[in-house]
């Protein structure tokens, strides 16, 4: 009969064992802290920061919708297109929503964002199809935050410099990017370049939620305004998706002569 026995191997006493056992703890400790990563000391101070970290990037594509609901009436537009953080010009593809009948008889709405003014074409709304109504939207009582359809990149990430109250949520994947989510309150009045656009709303606080990728960029931002419009009061939600960061974003603006000049139908 052949006794097998067990014990402990040669050369491995009880302090190479305490050792060895340190060094498990260790790396296992290690293993949770870089799947937990520590939460940022300044919560407010990275929101607010976000447009810096854009203006840096330079430019990205950029996707964006916005969902508007009224006395029970819900609809959602969605754009598609590009933005230069530096010169404060994009362009989108803005597609209304259909019908109740599940039909679409408009065109997309291509926009061109500069700074001061918005350009449209396909506005409809009594405008010939060749040609282009132009916005001034230092104007607009909500600074183009909502009246395009889409809010404009740029102000929606301006509009985080007014960050107040802000909570850091978690890390998250967003497109395969790992991202830090942020929620609070965004003053507008507290938004140098938006400050104007406060009159437009019932409130100027604004709650948003944030996405910030290890560079501090803005990967997304989801914004709950608030305005009135006839007496009714409308809700709007706006999301701004940022991807593809260095991309060229060129903008045209049309000839004086291709812009409508006629009255615009409400």
């Amino acid at each position: 009969m052949v006794v097998h026995r067990y014990g402990r191997p040669r050369g491995l006493g009880g302090g190479a064992l305490a050792v060895t056992a340190s060094l498990v703890a260790a790396a296992v400790t290690g293993c949770a802290a870089a799947e937990e990563p520590a939460p940022p000391p300044d919560p407010a101070g990275a929101v607010r920061g976000a447009a810096d970290a854009l203006v840096r990037a330079g430019s990205a594509k950029a996707s964006t919708a916005m969902e508007m609901a009224a006395g029970g009436t819900r609809v959602t537009i969605r754009g598609e297109g590009g933005y230069d953080f530096r010169r404060r010009t994009g362009h989108l593809q803005v597609v209304l929503p259909k019908d109740a009948a599940g039909a679409s008889d408009h065109r997309p709405i291509t926009e061109l964002l500069t700074p001061g003014a918005l350009y449209m074409k396909n506005r409809g709304a009594g405008v010939p199809a060749d040609k282009w109504v132009r916005v001034d939207t230092t104007a607009l009582d909500d600074g183009n935050l909502v009246t395009g359809g889409a809010t404009d990149p740029g102000a929606a990430a301006e509009l985080l410099r007014g960050a107040r109250h802000v909570t850091y949520v978690g890390e998250v994947e967003l497109a395969g990017v790992k991202v830090r989510h942020y929620r609070g309150v965004a003053d507008i009045g507290a938004a140098a370049r938006l400050a104007a656009a406060a009159k437009g709303f019932t409130t100027d606080a604004v709650p948003f939620d944030a996405y910030l990728d290890g560079a501090g960029r803005l990967r997304k931002v989801r914004h709950q305004f608030s305005f009135s419009n006839q007496g009714r009061t409308v809700a709007v939600s706006s999301t701004t998706l940022l991807y593809g960061f260095g991309t060229r974003v060129l903008v045209t603006l049309p000839d004086g002569r291709d812009i409508y000049a006629g009255k615009v139908e409400v």
